[in-house]
């Protein structure tokens, strides 16, 4: 399971730890990452995602799961997520 996450893409990043006596050590900086169940309103189902704080209140921003996803960029989801896009995109199609 890749620390990465599957809305926004944000994966780790590098840096240094330093010391009082400026002494420099690479560091990872991890996101957070959360296991959240997100449901969409259009095709009436749950879905489990590992995503970071931060897709979260994005999520929360755009006005919930469905509303996030029409307005996602392709090249940042997972393809997990690229599924889902596309089958709330179909089904919002004909309505």
């Amino acid at each position: 399971m890749s620390r990465r996450c599957e809305l926004t893409g944000i994966g780790p990043m590098v840096g240094n730890n330093v010391s009082h006596a400026n002494n420099k050590t690479k560091r990872r900086f991890l996101p957070n990452l959360q296991e959240v169940t997100l449901i969409s309103d259009t095709l009436g189902r749950s879905f489990k995602l590992r995503i970071s704080s931060k897709a979260l209140r994005s999520v929360d921003h755009r006005g919930g799961f469905d509303a996030y996803m029409a307005k996602a960029k392709d090249a940042e989801l997972s393809d997990t997520a690229l599924k889902i896009k596309k089958e709330i995109l179909k089904a919002q199609a004909p309505a």
